[in-house]
């Protein structure tokens, strides 16, 4: 029976303890902990303890322990709480900063994900990802917690979609309307709130800034000859506002005197932040938000199976990089300007290719029952687009096996390019899920039912191509394991 109580414990005692935490978060499968001294982490017993499916970043400040779904969510809860409990009990320096900053008072933490500001960090000699991946995970750290909105807002706004096509509760249609298109019309607010959380700003004026983009008056202003419009640019521009409010606010801060800094760095911040983003930023994030949709759209007309083989191989290396979260703007510009995004489907082809690899793994490897009962474990998750057990629990400890899925990713994702190009998109109106999870969301130039059903084609070409390939190929020639091989000592850092 899981313990979710326990596991946190254990957790934390092998990171080195609450005095070695100095900040907590998770997405939607991993608990990421940024550590005081990386040394202090027990990599072989973490991965060992039950229920963790892989450990990612060992060794480094940024450390992220793979649970899973729903799973995550509760262990994470429990290790704060711990925490906080060392922190009232005075028994954590460290570590009680980190609860301070999760509560909202102090100063914003380190990026769990690149520690680059930590004076601890910076005397660690310890590796570090390049700047370009730690910019991306911190743009991605920015989306990730709105991912659930998105999710419940896309389902709901499917479920509209399908009942107002049927004529069916008339009364009731309005309502889901207005539920599941909110969130969408307000997202730049919320994009901007969590930059500045991110970025070490003050959230709340991140929003305010964020939010001259959405108010309906800005038709009234002309920047470039051009009047603009309400939501222009979109999640970009709200980034980039938000993201030049912090540095504006940065500035203030350090010389403003005190008695006048809780008068006019807000001030100062919303003013210059909000006139630079009606006169340049959202017209500049509007033209590269078109430019977007236009390529996106350029790409599956022009060159669909080829995008599709492409898109659909590469997804899961770049979950394995932790670089996959770095598309969640694009996503959301797509379905701001489209309804729906078009790249989504073909990317969920990926872990529809895994599926099929761990299938021939368990018909293979017959007698090898620990990694079996592992494949059993995981298949369900899989099946519903959450990949990380059977990418760390199967596929990639055995090393050809990653690569066949792949193969069967790049067939599923050529198959739905191919209706792309024929002029039969595929999109989904939310991010987050995939796999069969995803059928709730699709949706297409051509409405709903002929994208679930090139959708399922695809699916079923995945796991057809993905289980044909590694059964095929993915096995040394004699191959009889009886036990599963340990993973690999060192997990490629900044996954997610």
């Amino acid at each position: 029976m899981r313990n979710d109580t326990a596991t946190a414990s254990a957790v934390l005692a092998l990171t080195g303890g609450a005095a070695n935490i100095r900040h907590v978060t998770h997405c939607l499968t991993r608990l990421r902990l940024t550590v005081a001294d990386p040394a202090a982490v027990d990599e072989v017993a973490l991965r060992a303890l039950p229920g963790v499916l892989g450990v990612i970043g060992a060794g480094t400040p940024s450390l992220q322990v793979v649970l899973g779904p729903g799973v995550v969510d509760t262990v994470t809860a429990e290790v704060e709480r711990q925490l906080a409990e060392e922190a009232r009990a005075g028994g954590v320096r460290a570590g009680a900063g980190a609860v301070e900053a999760r509560t909202g008072a102090g100063p914003s933490p380190t990026d769990p994900c690149t520690a680059a500001d930590s004076d601890t960090a910076a005397a660690t000699p310890t590796p570090r990802k390049g700047p370009l991946a730690a910019a991306l995970r911190r743009i991605a750290n920015v989306f990730v917690p709105l991912i659930p909105a998105l999710i419940g807002c896309g389902i709901l706004a499917g479920v509209n979609g399908l009942l107002t096509n049927a004529g069916w509760l008339p009364g009731l249609t309005p309502a889901l309307a207005a539920i599941a298109s909110g969130f969408m019309a307000l997202i730049a607010v919320f994009v901007g709130y969590q930059t500045a959380k991110e970025f070490g700003g003050t959230p709340i004026l991140g929003g305010a800034v964020a939010a001259v983009i959405v108010y309906p008056g800005v038709a009234k202003v002309t920047a470039f000859g051009v009047h603009l419009s309400p939501g222009q640019g979109g999640v970009l521009g709200a980034l980039a506002a938000a993201l030049l409010a912090t540095r504006i606010e940065k500035w203030c801060r350090g010389r403003v005197p005190g008695a006048l800094d809780v008068l006019l760095t807000p001030t100062v911040t919303v003013l210059v932040a909000g006139l630079a983003t009606l006169y340049g930023l959202m017209y500049a994030a509007g033209a590269v938000a078109t430019a977007i949709g236009t390529g996106a759209n350029w790409l599956l007309t022009t060159t669909g199976p080829f995008a599709g083989l492409l898109l659909g191989g590469l997804f899961l290396p770049l979950v394995m990089l932790g670089l996959h979260q770095a598309l969640i703007p694009i996503h959301t510009t797509l379905i701001e300007q489209q309804g729906y995004t078009v790249l989504l489907p073909l990317l969920a082809m990926a872990g529809a290719g895994q599926v099929g690899g761990a299938l021939a793994v368990y018909v293979r490897l017959r007698h090898d029952t620990t990694l079996r009962t592992t494949i059993r474990s995981a298949l369900p998750a899989g099946l519903l687009g959450v990949g990380e057990p059977l990418i760390y629990g199967v596929s990639l400890p055995l090393g050809r096996p990653f690569i066949t899925a792949c193969v069967g990713g790049a067939a599923g994702g050529g198959f739905v390019g191919f209706f792309a190009m024929l002029g039969e998109k595929v999109g989904a109106t939310a991010i987050g899920p995939s796999g069969w999870a995803l059928f709730p969301l699709l949706t297409g130039n051509q409405g709903p039912a002929p994208a679930i059903a090139i959708y399922a084609g695809g699916l079923l070409t995945a796991y057809a191509v993905g289980f044909a390939a590694t059964l095929t190929f993915g096995f040394r020639r004699g191959t009889t394991r009886n036990t599963t091989p340990p993973l690999p000592d060192r997990t490629p850092a900044g996954s997610t």
